[in-house]
């Protein structure tokens, strides 16, 4: 269920609020994966929950400005 819990809680966002947290994914996604390069970590859950998490965000902008246009 918490990934049902996830969904309803990135629905309630505004689309503002899906930008901003989709860059704040970009740039944690972009600083785990240079640790991982570099050794540091071994982050690779985080890293497949993050870029999930960030395609969802996506999806669902691109569905809110579809509905907008039509």
């Amino acid at each position: 269920m918490k990934k049902r819990e996830e969904l309803d809680k990135l629905r309630d966002l505004s689309d503002e609020e899906m930008r901003e947290e989709a860059s704040r994914l970009k740039e944690s996604l972009f600083r785990l994966n240079f640790k991982l390069a570099l050794g540091e970590t071994d982050a690779v859950k985080t890293i497949r929950r993050e870029k999930k998490t960030l395609a969802r965000i996506q999806t669902m902008l691109g569905e809110r400005q579809r509905e907008q246009a039509a």
